[in-house]
């Protein structure tokens, strides 16, 4: 087959491969990002339905920290527009502002032992956690018994993790909300995410790199524990050997294992790949509608206590990014997670239950509503390659190659923003490797 050259090759252009590629091409690595799919962004990409642009998964992206800071390394735009409010939680159908009072305004109106909680977050600031296997709820309901306390922190859960507060750690919850950037800020991309992607895209062949889509890994090669080389089945046409001293792989540990083989990878790391990593699902339902389903709510609305529990919030996306719909249209997107998240569930029921929840919430929603797509991402197409607590390392086995995106998240994080930081400590790694002097940072990380 033919042989070609490059410095880097990424394997999948998903959030952390599209941040791993632009950030070898700004350091000066002739790189190649390869999908198996025709468009960019994995589960964080955009697709047309109906005039409508709709994101298949992610849909915020965080201004600031190492996301922002690949944009600028590589001389990529990036075009956020922040909602204002951001954030609000609908509560007995009531909104609240939480602006101004934060997270402690929102619970000194719902429970007297707000304070309580409170003091916990206070000392979660100053590094004192719970250990690794007490659950958010079983951590909440030491200090409130409050159901409508319960319900809000399972749907913060549920919105950032694809996961129920029975299923996340205690002191990954914590960490994420006074440690990592917890969606302090965030915004809505006009072209959907694929916008964000398309731009690195765009700045990795100008950078002397090269983009192929629809051109699926077959193999990765390994030769005296070194990676060698990557066979590419290119647009459907013959395989290419794309020899290269760096390989990042984006599909996640598990998809490693297929493609390098489990004598290379060793048994540890393969049974961490069938033991550690537990892969957490959502439901999503891209909804458009004539009416305003959300007026002067241009963010993300966190809800409470709902009809079933399953319903964890709605984000209003053409009130800052009209370009998004056809006009006159209204675009939204709600969030349901699964019980349980991370274990086997009947899919058609789980959609259901989302859609009583709707109902509840926004009466008369099936006569305003015009449902785009309802789509359940799980098993190999998960919302979360792992949960929150439970990821692998990024470094494996087999020198020269690493691993991005969030079954390799730094412990606590999530969102695209904890992708972006797999990709910068995977390609700090790959250039020391090499003896390059990692990038500077542009931006002061959040």
């Amino acid at each position: 087959m033919q042989t070609v050259t490059f410095d880097a090759v990424v394997v999948g252009a998903g959030a952390g491969g599209c941040h791993a590629a632009a950030r070898l091409a700004a350091a000066g690595q002739r790189t190649l990002l390869i999908d198996d799919h025709d468009y960019l962004g994995g589960r964080a990409g955009t697709v047309i339905i109906e005039g409508h642009k709709v994101n298949l998964g992610a849909i915020a992206l965080e201004p600031g920290g190492t996301f922002e800071e690949t944009f600028k390394l590589c001389g990529a735009k990036l075009e956020i527009r922040e909602p204002d409010p951001a954030t609000v939680f609908y509560i007995d159908r009531k909104v609240v502002d939480v602006r101004r009072g934060g997270l402690g305004f929102l619970l000194s109106g719902l429970t007297k032992q707000a304070s309580r909680v409170l003091d916990q977050f206070a000392k979660a600031r100053t590094g004192t956690l719970p250990d690794g296997r007490e659950s958010t709820e079983d951590w909440l309901r030491r200090y409130t018994k409050n159901e409508t306390v319960h319900a809000v922190f399972r749907n913060l859960c549920a919105a950032i993790f694809a996961m129920n507060a029975d299923e996340i750690p205690a002191r990954a919850f914590l960490t994420y909300f006074t440690q990592k950037g917890a969606f302090k800020r965030f915004g809505f991309h006009p072209e959907g995410t694929m916008g964000a992607w398309t731009a690195l895209a765009k700045a990795v062949e100008r950078l002397d790199g090269e983009v192929w889509l629809s051109s699926p890994a077959t193999e990765i090669e390994v030769t005296d524990e070194r990676v060698t080389a990557v066979v590419i089945q290119r647009d459907g046409k013959d395989p290419v050997r794309v020899e290269a001293e760096t390989v990042i792989f984006n599909g996640g540990p598990r998809a490693l294992v297929g493609l390098v083989g489990k004598d290379a990878l060793g048994a540890e790391y393969v049974q961490q790949t069938r033991e550690l990593l537990k892969p957490a699902a959502n439901i999503v339902y891209d909804i458009a509608s004539r009416e305003d389903l959300m007026p002067n709510l241009p963010g993300i609305m966190t809800f409470g206590k709902t009809l079933h529990g399953r319903l964890c919030n709605m984000a209003n996306l053409t009130a800052t990014c009209p370009e998004l719909a056809p006009d006159g249209w209204h675009q939204y997107v709600a969030y349901a997670v699964p019980r349980p998240a991370m274990g086997d569930f009947d899919s058609e029921a789980e959609i259901e239950l989302g859609f009583e929840d709707l109902r509840e919430q926004f009466p008369g929603f099936d006569d305003k509503a015009k449902i785009l797509s309802v789509r359940v991402m799980r098993d190999e197409w998960p919302a979360q390659r792992t949960g929150a607590g439970y990821d692998m390392d990024i470094a494996t086995p087999v020198a020269g190659l690493w691993c991005v995106g969030d079954a390799v998240k730094d412990y606590g994080n999530g969102g695209t923003q904890a992708c972006a930081v797999s990709a910068k400590l995977a390609v700090d790694q790959a250039l020391g490797s090499k003896g390059v002097a990692p990038l500077a940072s542009e931006v002061e990380m959040t």
